[in-house]
């Protein structure tokens, strides 16, 4: 449990940057119809399952390009 508590203040910026990055990435598949790869429900459950891997995953393969 200390050793929690001492990286406590490194682990943070961490945990909020994986938290906003998850928000974004999922409010981009609730809002956009189309994906490269895949559905609506698959693209959620990979983002909110697949913790930081999951937003890198869809952003990457997942998300259509803009036109």
């Amino acid at each position: 449990m200390d050793l929690l508590l001492d990286n406590l203040p490194i682990l943070i910026p961490f945990i909020v940057l994986q938290v906003a990055f998850g928000l974004v990435a999922l409010i981009h598949v609730l809002k956009h119809p189309h994906y490269r790869f895949g559905n609506k429900i698959m693209w959620v459950f990979i983002v909110m399952l697949v913790n930081i891997f999951g937003p890198i995953l869809y952003f990457v393969f997942g998300k259509e390009e803009d036109q």
